[in-house]
């Protein structure tokens, strides 16, 4: 069942969505493009004549009520964007009278799912790795069925509109559909669209197809970039992860983020890249400061020879126009990950460059996809979010999509 095909009307719906928006001191809503993601799927329920349930998570509350993640904080924001005068239930485990008393052209928004450790299923207070921990989780996991089912028991249909957690395997995530029949459960506007630009980077390739991949670690994307170099034909490599290239080659890379223990992780994908025929492109020169600060004193210096005292924060010059260079002409774009350290005004360069390239390509009929927070970050600070074929709302979900891993809350609802 697609949504587009449902008809909601007198039907209540109960919808995953990814509300984890930022917030200021004050509970102000400081990005609202998570809220705004969710809003075709939401205003087509309401559309039909049907009500609907919103639940969601907010940070990392481990299990335990903490009144900062509150939902309750972006009523008002939810009800602005929707256009209705959304109700808030202030317990998602207890919402069955809020959830009852709903009528068609209503909207409930339950409070965050993760003030139950059911939601996660990870025990609180048990340290990881011991037998007491096991039995936690073995007994969570049942709790966790019965956190789903009483969730499911708010509504007639369920939704799972929220890409950024589809790769975790929640009980409003991959849980709760067991509750519903195949006609009754079903991916929203925004799982829709994400499902297919991931399948259009992996399975509707059109080459030349140019992956990069940006961040400080090699470790935290060696399964992406492992699988990459089975699909595209260029993989420019950047950011911090440079430097643990540029040493595993005996080169002397200052006081620059390195990982020590990945020099043989950083040529093994060297190798493979030659190994399969990948154009492997790494950056040669680097804008170095002299401390972690907007306001350190500059120099560009070869990538494998920055002196001590000086660290890589950005792409230099000639490598800049080494990317550019490397992503004229692509058909299909993945960018996940900056050039630098873009936060700082005066290390933006690098993620500027590869970012107007990206735009030009995609004007050129390249198909582009942006994901991970950083990149998209990059891409609205630019001004560029117009100039890119599709931005992904989910930076974990994304990645483990590219590594070839199958994500649970797409998976339950095809099941």
């Amino acid at each position: 069942m697609t949504i587009e095909e449902f008809n909601f009307a007198g039907k209540k719906a109960i919808v995953r969505v990814d509300f984890n928006v930022p917030l200021d001191e004050n509970g102000n809503v400081t990005d609202d493009t998570r809220i705004r993601g969710a809003l075709p799927t939401l205003k087509k329920v309401l559309a039909d004549g049907g009500a609907v349930i919103m639940m969601s998570h907010m940070g990392k509350p481990k299990g335990k009520v903490n009144p900062k993640l509150s939902l309750g904080q972006i009523v008002g924001k939810v009800s602005e964007l929707l256009g209705v005068d959304v109700k808030f239930a202030k317990d998602c485990a207890n919402a069955s009278t809020e959830a009852e008393a709903l009528k068609p052209g209503e909207a409930l928004l339950l409070e965050n799912l993760r003030f139950y450790p059911e939601e996660e299923g990870k025990p609180v207070g048990v340290e990881k790795g011991t037998p007491e921990y096991d039995e936690a989780k073995k007994a969570l996991k049942v709790s966790q069925k019965e956190f789903a089912k009483k969730l499911a028991s708010y509504a007639d249909v369920y939704v799972m509109d929220a890409f950024g957690t589809a790769h975790r395997k929640h009980a409003s995530t991959a849980v709760i559909d067991e509750f519903f029949d195949a006609d009754h459960r079903m991916l929203g506007y925004l799982m829709e669209k994400e499902v297919k630009a991931v399948d259009s980077v992996l399975n509707n390739i059109k080459r030349p197809f140019v992956a990069i991949m940006g961040g400080s670690k090699v470790s935290s994307k060696i399964g992406i970039i492992e699988n990459l170099l089975g699909k595209v034909d260029k993989l420019i490599l950047c950011g911090g992860m440079t430097y643990t290239f540029s040493k595993a080659h005996g080169g002397e890379i200052g006081d620059s983020i390195v990982e020590l223990d990945k020099l043989d992780v950083a040529l093994s994908v060297e190798q493979l890249a030659k190994k399969n025929g990948v154009e492997l492109v790494l950056g040669t020169d680097s804008v170095c400061g002299d401390a972690f600060s907007n306001d350190a004193n500059r120099r560009v210096y070869p990538s494998d020879a920055i002196p001590a005292g000086w660290e890589g924060m950005d792409a230099g010059p000639d490598t800049q126009k080494a990317f550019v260079e490397a992503i004229k002409g692509a058909k299909t774009i993945l960018w996940n990950g900056p050039a630098g350290v873009f936060e700082f005004d005066n290390f933006t360069a690098g993620s500027r460059a590869i970012g107007e390239a990206i735009a030009e390509a995609t004007a050129e009929g390249a198909f582009s996809l942006i994901g991970g927070g950083d990149s998209v970050a990059c891409v609205n600070k630019f001004g560029l979010a117009d100039k890119v074929s599709y931005i992904s709302t989910g930076g974990g979900a994304l990645l483990e999509a590219i590594e070839g891993k199958e994500l649970p809350g797409v998976a339950a609802i095809k099941a």
